[in-house]
């Protein structure tokens, strides 16, 4: 098998594993699928699958032939039954071609869920390679995703394999957990009680939380791991709307990620008798933010966060932020969109160079701190500009230089 993919496809690298295709009835057809190690690196993946007849060649890559998400594989299949007439009108009306593609894509289904039922250990280690591939096919191919829909992994932050089943029983406790330590602190009162019947009543949705750069968003990582809580790696281009795809197919799941927003085990609740003071601490840090960075439509939010290391995160929306992974797609990214006024920045109340924004509003150091504190949330989401990196490096030798004085 090997020696004929080295010949046939010219490729250096061994595939990770293949499928034969045998068939004699209601059809003659032979073949072999290979899966190739995909270069995640690149955007487009492209393979190659020969079709023949009768030993015959007829062409490559016959996309009402093939199913369009298995032109990523490399293979060769040949079927004496095929119309050697293979222009695109003459396939697209030939009921027997679409039994064909059919039946190819339900045994490369029947293969890897097989795999995952018989040899879990092979399955998971392949998985990374092929995921992009079977993603794709989830989204081209209806009865595909159905075949595969309990058999499609995710990668947790400790590099466990769950499958969404798993991913959704694994909040449900995280979620029990947190309930069950929240009304120890809760009053008994009527007041809390209907409260909690008004939200009952809503339909409950399982949110899974995920990263998608694992250095990149390490400050969101350390804080969710601290609130033992977990989320999934999902870092091909494949993954935004293969995601979308399923909040389709499952209404009771939403994705999110973990810098879409802070979540209530990060927070501390400000007591009662607190609230009116910590408004006006509210409105002092979002008017001086807004001041020293020359934007009034900055939104502002403060929270007390458990964690006094974080001194400022910035936020942004699941849905701006796939609105912008679609834009970007279309080659609209060019367009001045990039976090543009839908970014939150939160600032930890707890932290002392926001206590000291607060005291010193108008203080010698006050411009610097707050601009720091900004660069350095916005780097948990993107790289800084060129301009923005350059006044970043600026005032942190700034910064410095007044620890020599």
């Amino acid at each position: 098998y090997k020696e004929f993919y080295r010949k046939v496809f010219m490729d250096y690298k061994e595939p990770l594993f293949w499928i034969h295709l045998n068939m004699d009835y209601p059809f003659n057809l032979k073949g072999i699928l290979y899966f190739p190690k995909i270069n995640t690196e690149y955007d487009s993946i492209e393979g190659t699958i020969k079709l023949y007849n009768n030993q015959v060649f007829i062409a490559d890559n016959i996309k009402e032939v093939i199913p369009e998400f298995l032109l990523l594989l490399k293979g060769v299949i040949d079927c004496p039954d095929l119309p050697l007439n293979v222009s695109r009108s003459a396939l697209q009306n030939d009921g027997f071609v679409q039994k064909i593609s059919e039946y190819i894509s339900k045994k490369v289904a029947d293969k890897l869920t097989g795999m995952c039922k018989t040899d879990r250990e092979s399955y998971e280690k392949y998985w990374d390679d092929i995921s992009p591939f079977i993603k794709y096919g989830c989204i081209k191919d209806a009865k595909f995703a159905e075949k595969m829909g309990d058999y499609v992994l995710f990668k947790n932050l400790d590099g466990k394999y769950l499958t969404l089943k798993d991913c959704i029983e694994e909040n449900k406790k995280e979620t029990e957990e947190t309930e069950a330590q929240t009304e120890e602190k809760k009053e008994d009162t009527a007041e809390s009680e209907n409260k909690d019947n008004a939200e009952a009543k809503e339909p409950e949705k399982t949110v899974i939380f995920y990263v998608t750069d694992e250095v990149q968003q390490s400050q969101y990582i350390n804080m969710f791991r601290a609130q033992g809580q977990d989320a999934v790696v999902l870092k091909h281009n494949i993954d935004s709307p293969f995601i979308t795809q399923l909040e389709q197919r499952y209404q009771n799941v939403q994705f999110q990620r973990i810098d879409a927003d802070v979540t209530d085990n990060a927070k501390e609740e400000v007591a009662e008798d607190e609230k009116e003071a910590f408004q006006k601490t509210v409105d002092s840090l979002t008017a001086t933010f807004r001041k020293e960075l020359g934007n009034d439509k900055l939104d502002v939010k403060v929270e007390k966060l458990k964690d006094s290391n974080v001194a400022s995160i910035m936020t942004l929306s699941e849905q701006s932020r796939r609105m912008q992974e679609m834009m970007k797609m279309y080659g609209m990214d060019s367009m001045g969109m990039d976090m543009g006024g839908e970014n939150t920045l939160i600032l930890n109340a707890n932290h002392p160079l926001v206590q000291y924004v607060q005291k010193h509003e108008d203080g010698e150091n006050t411009s610097l701190i707050c601009k720091q504190l900004y660069d350095l949330a916005m780097l948990a989401h993107k790289p800084l500009n060129p301009e923005e990196m350059t006044a970043f490096v600026q005032r942190s030798n700034d910064i410095m230089m007044l620890l020599t004085k």
